[in-house]
């Protein structure tokens, strides 16, 4: 009998013993605080699609703050992207896998190689560019399956665009519980950013260390969300890619966003914030089109100060950052627009922005020639107009604390488009377009100093090059696209990005900050330093800061 009860309790504790070990692996079928999800596998990921974070924003929700998940019985299924945020068409080559566009769009994607939970894998969240008007965390671009197998768990995540997204009116303001309206969008990316603290460890993911990078309005996003009282404290790293909601570009108040609100109601014909609620979503959104990005809303919540007054005094998250752009931002002959190439044109073309400070800024990017306008002097200064002077600025903010900056400069070209595409050209999204007559009689792509256009990072770095068959990929690509994709997720793992065989790179600290080592990702990556470079960076600092 004592033989037969030891036997039980041995059969018992070993019974205790696989079920804690099952309940510990990470299988297809993962236990979240809203419920069950059952994803799949596919090339050694574990991949969950279309999971819900936030409430579906619609009705009574539309233009509310998001509300939380409601749980569900049974088995949810994970395995197709949840739809894409609503949207026009305003960057026609991109492409997206949801079955379509809603505004019920709140939906997160989690690429994992996680065996257990205990593996407490790093975590990356993407939120994708678009200039806060389009974009999709379903993008191709975005997919998180290639740093998966690096080791660090992938998520991208959807938020609301647009009208949707960033609408405030005086009504709704005072309806809000925070007295605030206007920053929907950013608070759908905190809402992610909490889900994923809240259940990433059922996947395999650690929660406490969750890096969070967008490329464009994504990145201007990330450096909002250090920023914000709501979702600073809830990141490891950042990493921001061409953009940051710091000098030259300036906040909203409340007042002006909500007065704004109004004025675009009635210029669309729209009698009263009511109509607008009972109109349908893409009836709306045609009635109502982005005019440009969005700026953030002093809502009194989300932000009620400016990045920058948050940046200066260092009390942003405390985080290693990694940042940078691309060479070709921008093009000269935007700021020309069709004039001759030449400096006297270039001065004038920028004069009506920086008045008597317009042969000072040239200058410092040391344009003197006609010649200067078309290499990479013209296009640097072009590009930090647009998105590499407010990164810069994120940095040098950054540095200042102590924390640990890593700087970047991305330059490599993506290569020809592929033969089978015809007569197109490289769109800004990734994708191609129909030449214009222009290119096709000018040729109007750099032919002195070609170089990395705005968002031709993004399938580098995320390692998926392969998922873009408009480009002929080269070897060299690939090797680029590793080296990226590398510093990428040891920047996730440990808040450093160099590892074993990997050019060294140096952070930027207050120390160095006139001479700030910053790493050329190109064929032949290597980190520089340029004090050139840095007074230019502060020239055009003067100039901003006289303008505020």
């Amino acid at each position: 009998m004592r033989k037969t009860n030891l036997m039980m309790a041995l059969a018992a504790l070993c019974c205790l013993g696989a079920c804690t070990q099952k309940g510990d692996e990470v299988t297809l079928q993962v236990k979240t605080q809203y419920g069950i999800l059952e994803g799949f596998e596919e090339d050694g990921v574990k991949k969950f699609l279309g999971v819900p974070f936030a409430q579906a924003p619609v009705g009574e929700l539309r233009w509310k703050a998001p509300q939380p998940v409601q749980a569900w019985e049974g088995i949810r299924e994970a395995k197709a992207f949840g739809n894409d945020p609503m949207q026009l068409d305003i960057f026609g080559d991109m492409q997206f896998r949801g079955p379509g566009r809603s505004e019920d769009c709140l939906y997160l994607n989690i690429w994992t190689t996680a065996k257990s939970a205990s593996d407490a894998l790093p975590v990356l969240i993407y939120f994708n560019g678009g200039g806060l008007m389009a974009g999709s965390g379903s993008e191709p671009r975005y997919d998180g399956s290639s740093i998966a197998k690096e080791g660090v768990i992938g998520v991208t995540a959807n938020y609301r665009e647009g009208v949707f997204g960033f609408f405030a009116h005086p009504e709704l303001t005072a309806a809000s519980d925070h007295e605030g309206s206007g920053n929907y969008g950013f608070l759908d990316q905190v809402a992610a950013i909490n889900w994923v603290k809240e259940n990433i460890a059922a996947f395999g993911g650690d929660p406490n260390r969750i890096t969070i990078v967008g490329e464009s309005a994504g990145s201007f996003s990330v450096s909002l969300l250090m920023c914000s009282p709501l979702s600073k404290n809830l990141i490891a790293g950042a990493m921001l890619s061409s953009g940051a909601e710091v000098l030259p570009y300036l906040p909203t108040s409340q007042a002006d966003a909500d007065a704004a609100g109004a004025a675009l109601l009635k210029e669309a014909g729209i009698a009263s914030l009511a109509d607008a609620m009972a109109i349908n979503a893409d009836s709306l959104q045609k009635m109502l089109p982005p005019k440009g990005m969005a700026n953030v809303v002093l809502d009194g919540y989300f932000m009620s100060e400016s990045a920058d007054a948050v940046f200066e005094r260092g009390e942003q998250a405390q985080v290693p950052l990694l940042a940078g752009w691309n060479s070709l931002e921008a093009h000269p002959m935007q700021a020309l627009q069709g004039q001759t190439p030449t400096l006297q044109n270039f001065k004038n073309a920028l004069k009506g922005q920086f008045g008597d400070m317009t042969d000072e800024i040239i200058e410092a990017y040391g344009i003197t020639t006609d010649r200067d306008v078309m290499t990479q002097k013209g296009f640097n200064l072009v590009s930090d107009l647009f998105t590499g002077f407010p990164t810069w600025k994120a940095c040098d903010y950054h540095a200042k604390t102590g924390l640990p900056v890593y700087r970047y400069h991305y330059m490599h070209p993506r290569p020809q488009v592929s033969e089978k595409m015809g007569d197109k050209t490289g769109g800004l999204a990734g994708g191609v377009r129909e030449k214009t007559e222009e290119e096709k009689a000018s040729g109007w792509q750099p032919a002195i100093a070609p170089g990395a256009v705005h968002s031709a990072d993004i399938e580098y770095a995320m390692g998926n090059l392969d998922t873009n068959e408009y480009y002929d990929w080269q070897d060299e690509d690939y090797a680029i696209s590793k080296l990226f994709l590398t510093y990428y997720a040891n920047f996730c793992k440990t808040g450093n990005p160099n590892g074993k065989d990997l050019p060294q790179w140096t952070s930027i600290t207050k120390d160095n900050l006139d001479a700030a080592p910053v790493m050329i990702i190109d064929v032949e990556s290597k980190e520089v330093a340029s004090p050139e470079k840095e007074n230019a960076y502060r020239t055009l600092e003067k100039f901003y800061r006289s303008k505020k």
